[in-house]
């Protein structure tokens, strides 16, 4: 139990979730374009930038962050359960033993089954408040009328049942090999790394990160 309730785990938590706002923070505005030509199939416009400008010129200038305290609250804390759930069931089995990529493989798997099940909940609200008070060409969209995160939760409960919130639970579950093998592949070069110098510098922690992004 002490491996699990262990301050570097929680170290490694909060680090994962504190990185994942940053990045999403920044780059909101692009998540919030790819979301609408998603959804919004009757819009001309298909180009990233193009959409930008069409929601800012029609919904104004703060538009493109509408939703962000919802996604920043359901990114932090699915990071936060990703990144406990998978040191924590490493120091379970590795328990001092050389790790391997098949290990992080299955580690990284069952962390991420974990974290769908606890955190789709706050995806389906997210989603539903992103997209709210938007302007769409489809008309078959109906919009929303929630005040917040718990007005979403109660609404969504009381019209449409328990298992609403767990929307979508089978596709996200088939999608949690993609964080696995991505994570398989991040350990598998740090240990690389590791084994050539005593300590891997930040810098060069991130750009594996990248280099292991654009080729999962």
């Amino acid at each position: 139990m002490s491996s699990v309730l262990s301050y570097e785990n929680a170290v490694h938590a909060v680090a994962g979730a504190l990185g994942s706002v940053t990045a999403m923070s920044l780059f909101y505005p692009l998540d919030t374009a790819r979301l609408r030509l998603q959804v919004d199939e009757q819009r001309k416009s298909r180009s990233t930038p193009a959409v930008l400008m069409e929601i800012i010129r029609e919904e104004g200038l703060l538009a493109p962050y509408r939703g962000w305290f919802p996604v920043i609250s359901s990114l932090c804390c699915s990071n936060f359960v990703y990144f406990y759930t998978f040191n924590s069931l490493k120091s379970l089995w590795i328990k001092g033993t050389a790790s391997t990529t098949g290990k992080d493989l299955m580690i990284g798997f069952v962390a991420g089954v974990v974290n769908v099940l606890l955190t789709t909940p706050l995806w389906v609200v997210n989603t539903r408040l992103k997209l709210q008070g938007a302007k769409f060409r489809n008309d078959d969209i109906k919009p929303t009328t929630y005040t917040g995160i718990s007005d979403a939760f109660q609404k969504i409960l009381q019209k449409e049942g328990v298992l609403a919130l767990w929307n979508g639970t089978l596709p996200s579950l088939l999608l949690v090999f993609n964080p696995a093998i991505q994570f398989m592949f991040y350990e598998g070069l740090k240990r690389q790394l590791l084994s050539q110098q005593e300590e891997v510098k930040s810098f060069t922690i991130m750009f594996s990160g990248l280099y292991i992004i654009q080729w999962r």
